[in-house]
């Protein structure tokens, strides 16, 4: 019982997986992303599959924001020329940076979906602050060794999510229930 407080709403092997579109038609209007290990593995610069993701949700009309606990020069590595508005060292799991990210953006929680590989950091703190969020799986192995350590923890909660579900398809790229509907409060 105590583990559902990191229950993510969704779990997906990847953030390109995601139907983006089934969001946008479900009423959401912007995406909070973590960067490493959710776009492109740690410490790597835009890719061609990220910045065309990027491209894709723009033309869907979504806001994108990055919400990372790097320092600055590591996000504006990732940026590179985008002009993707940020939060470095946001200090996540609290709430209060992925409330300013919405203020930034003219959403809220209702309307904003975030993603990102972390249950501890990026899944707790959007559940804390009430947004539909999506674990994915990891894009490396190679972490930094407090990240591994983390990982070792996380594994008990996510096996737990698994089990509880008894969603056997959970991060895959098959749909889930919840997929593109909002959230219950």
């Amino acid at each position: 019982m105590m583990f559902q407080f990191f229950y993510p709403s969704e779990y997906v092997n990847s953030a390109y997986e995601i139907d983006y579109e089934a969001f946008h038609e479900a009423g959401y209007r912007a995406v909070i992303f973590d960067i490493d290990n959710t776009l492109v593995p740690h410490g790597a610069p835009s890719d061609e599959r990220s910045r065309a993701l990027i491209a894709r949700l723009r033309a869907l009309g979504m806001q994108v924001f990055l919400l990372s606990n790097n320092k600055e020069e590591r996000v504006r590595k990732f940026d590179d020329g985008q002009q993707i508005p940020f939060i470095h060292k946001a200090g996540k799991p609290s709430r209060k940076n992925y409330r300013k990210a919405m203020e930034y953006m003219g959403t809220n929680c209702s309307d904003t979906l975030f993603v990102g590989d972390q249950l501890f950091t990026d899944v707790w703190g959007a559940k804390r602050t009430g947004m539909y969020h999506i674990l994915v799986k990891p894009m490396n192995p190679k972490e930094e060794i407090q990240i591994v350590l983390k990982r070792k923890l996380e594994w008990i909660v996510l096996r737990e999510y698994l089990k509880k579900t008894g969603n056997e398809n959970a991060g895959t790229a098959k749909n889930d229930k919840k997929r593109g509907k909002k959230q219950k409060k």
